[in-house]
């Protein structure tokens, strides 16, 4: 099995269960070893009393594409911690994309950076997540 094909089958298997990311209406747009881009339109009950896209919503884009990211590997991963800058508000009806890409693997332990742009391509948001491995994969890989 490729590096690409472990990714999208474990994307595949993360999705079928990720009923938080698809009631946001987020679509998983890319996956590979170590990345993933996912996105979603910010509609009218994404909206905070400023209205822009409330941040946490920003946040759960950003997080969900880091998920995708670091569980690439067929190995079960889960967030440590992880921190978020807010540069530009979202807007009503705009789709945001959310890029994750990892920066450091070592051992079980995992560093990625994730970056929200908007439909003109500015940057909305900065993330950086850090992962632990844990037990378990998502599918059963021959040896």
């Amino acid at each position: 099995m490729t590096p690409q094909d472990r990714a999208e089958r474990s994307a595949a298997t993360m999705w079928a269960g990720d009923a938080a990311s698809k009631l946001l209406g987020m679509t998983l747009d890319a996956v590979g070893p170590g990345r993933a881009v996912l996105s979603f339109t910010v509609g009218p009950e994404h909206l905070n009393g400023h209205g822009i896209c409330h941040g946490g919503y920003i946040f759960t884009l950003a997080d969900s594409a880091f998920a995708f990211a670091c569980n690439s590997y067929n190995r079960i991963v889960v967030a440590q911690h992880n921190a978020i800058t807010y540069l530009s508000p979202g807007r009503e009806g705009e789709r945001l994309k959310a890029e994750a890409v990892e920066v450091s693997l070592n051992g079980r332990s995992g560093t990625y950076d994730v970056t929200v742009t908007g439909g003109d391509g500015r940057k909305v948001a900065l993330f950086r997540g850090a992962s632990r491995q844990v037990e378990g994969q998502h599918f059963e890989e021959k040896s």
